[in-house]
């Protein structure tokens, strides 16, 4: 009896499949990009409630937000294909029909020895056990989801460290008002000079980062301090004071993290740990 012929995929089916890898591509690049501008402020982003239509929608800003991101995300497709076809290659055996004379026959010499090389041999031993056609797929996807993490990544610490930069910023500046028994840090209102009373207070912690942002609570844009909110995520409040212009990019703003609800934590500073030279 000869095979019965396998019905064609409807255009219908193959499209819905296409969306689908597609917004797993979108979905993945948004949360590595968030997950790599929280991470600079030491904030993880699984602490946050962010709705998850939000990811879909971060990867626009990040492929298309201006001219010179669409140029970088051209780049990376192009050696993205250009490495998925080396890989493909690599991982087969040339096959030629007729033994090549001449200069042909030093290349293909070449190639032979190239494909005959340990790591090569060990690299088509594992592949081998995955079929033809998901071998194919398993290594076009494993190049792709490489390249948008490394895209997605690298915008996120980019723009991470531009929102920190007060000159750069894209955040908000923010003032935060709350009674004086329920804050710790901040300044009295009717008197901006004398610190708050700290009867009653408790710390866990760092002293030193305590006391390097009391005093330091309101903006005087002489001394490059402004503050800035990072985002508001149910009770919480993130805060920080933005660095200035000569700011290292390997420096990281301290962020404020404010219980604005009932809880017992009314505030949390988180920092990035100091490093010695």
């Amino acid at each position: 009896m000869s095979p019965q012929p396998q019905d064609p995929i409807s255009p219908l089916a193959a499209f819905a499949g296409f969306i689908g890898i597609f917004g797993i591509f979108l979905y993945f690049t948004g949360w590595v990009y968030r997950w790599a501008y929280f991470g600079f402020f030491e904030l993880e982003v699984t602490t946050l409630n962010l709705p998850t239509e939000s990811f879909l929608l971060v990867p626009i800003q990040v492929i298309l937000g201006d001219l010179e991101k669409i140029f970088q995300a051209l780049l990376v497709a192009i050696i993205t294909i250009l490495l998925i076809h080396l890989n493909l290659w690599l991982v087969q055996i040339p096959k030629l029909s007729n033994q090549p004379t001449g200069k042909k026959a030093s290349l293909y010499l070449l190639v032979d020895k190239v494909h005959k090389s340990f790591p090569l041999r060990l690299l088509r031993r594992l592949t081998n056990l995955f079929p033809d056609p998901f071998r194919r797929e398993l290594i076009i996807v494993a190049w792709i989801l490489a390249a948008l993490f490394q895209l997605a990544q690298w915008h996120g610490t980019a723009d991470a460290f531009r929102d920190a930069v007060d000159s750069t910023s894209t955040q908000p500046m923010v003032t935060l008002v709350s009674p004086s028994d329920k804050l710790t840090l901040g300044r009295n209102l009717d008197d901006l000079i004398t610190d708050p009373s700290l009867k009653g207070s408790r710390i866990i912690g760092d002293v030193k980062q305590f006391e390097a942002i009391r005093g330091r609570e309101t903006n005087n844009t002489s001394q490059n301090r402004v503050w800035r909110l990072l985002i508001e995520n149910g009770n919480w409040v993130y805060l920080f004071p933005a660095m200035p212009r000569d700011t290292k990019p390997d420096q990281h703003p301290p962020l404020l993290a404010v219980n604005t609800g009932d809880g017992r934590v009314q505030l949390l500073i988180l920092s990035r740990p100091k490093r010695n030279p």
